[in-house]
């Protein structure tokens, strides 16, 4: 009697038991995902970067990659501004589109690209650069440096500053250059090339400059070869002097002369043509 009586209540409790678990898991999930919500909008808003401090050449970009976070309880609209020195520019990047600001939900994080381009004339020095996220509600602030190095330019030029001369068909002709380094940083590794017009040849000695200290020169002389039976005229040659931070160019203007033999053939192509019609006159003109 004692065992089904035992076995009876068991039965009994096996309905309780399972509406006991249940509500258990029930408030476990829910504070589960209270939790998780609490976490995602905390409270703390925040705007940082992983990099604050970033160093290149005055004519370089400054890149940063940074992070925006709506600790909020609600969605929050951020307009993006930034405090630059004058004629500096900004763009601000999301997914690859340039945004002036953005639509944060509540708990979200959102990354943002930011470019900053300094003046080519920005000294050496380092500048302090606030970017502020700004809400109706607050304004987050990021403060970034950028350092400037110095600047790269490279101007290609000739030691007169003539920038045309003449050639005869068939010849080759030598152009003086001059590679200048005009910025406050070296140039390494400076190569030349050119765009010529067809069946012309261009070669430079040397064709690769090592390095150029700011301030200072090199000359560089480029052979210039111009095939046989060229037509006469004006034909423009694009030289240009380059390496991975900057590029100069030049258009010389070559002048194709015929040469003096071909002239003479002319001339007695001419006079022979001139004769014949004469000869056939005097032949055949009497009759």
């Amino acid at each position: 009697m004692l065992t089904e009586a035992l076995l009876g209540r068991a039965r009994n409790w096996r309905p309780n038991l399972l509406f006991v678990t249940s509500f258990a898991l029930l408030i476990l999930s829910f504070t589960v995902h209270a939790q998780t919500n609490n976490s995602e909008a905390d409270g703390k808003s925040s705007f940082t970067a992983r990099l604050m401090n970033i160093e290149a050449a005055a004519n370089e970009t400054f890149r940063y990659n940074a992070s925006l976070h709506n600790g909020a309880k609600e969605a929050r609209i951020y307009e993006l501004k930034a405090d630059l020195p004058i004629g500096w520019m900004i763009a601000y990047k999301v997914e690859g589109s340039q945004v002036t600001s953005l639509n944060l939900e509540s708990g979200k994080t959102q990354d943002i690209s930011i470019e900053i381009n300094a003046t080519s004339s920005a000294k050496p020095d380092k500048y302090k650069i606030p970017i502020r996220a700004i809400s109706a509600v607050d304004t987050l602030v990021l403060n970034l440096e950028a350092v400037v190095k110095g600047s790269y330019a490279l101007e290609l030029t000739t030691p007169s500053g003539r920038l045309s001369d003449e050639i005869t068909s068939g010849k080759v002709k030598e152009i003086q250059l001059t590679v200048k380094n005009t910025g406050t940083l070296p140039l390494t590794d400076v190569e030349l090339s050119a765009q010529n017009p067809s069946r012309w040849e261009t070669t430079f000695e040397p064709s690769k400059i090592k390095e150029i200290e700011p301030g200072k020169s090199v000359d560089v002389t480029a052979s210039l070869k111009v095939p046989d039976k060229t037509i006469a005229g004006d034909y423009v040659t694009t030289i240009t002097a380059k390496n991975s931070n900057s590029t100069s160019q030049l258009s010389f203007r070559m002048t194709v002369k015929t040469s003096l033999l071909s002239g003479w053939i002319g001339v007695l192509v001419i006079l022979a043509a001139i004769g014949l019609v004469y000869y056939l006159i005097r032949k055949y003109g009497r009759r």
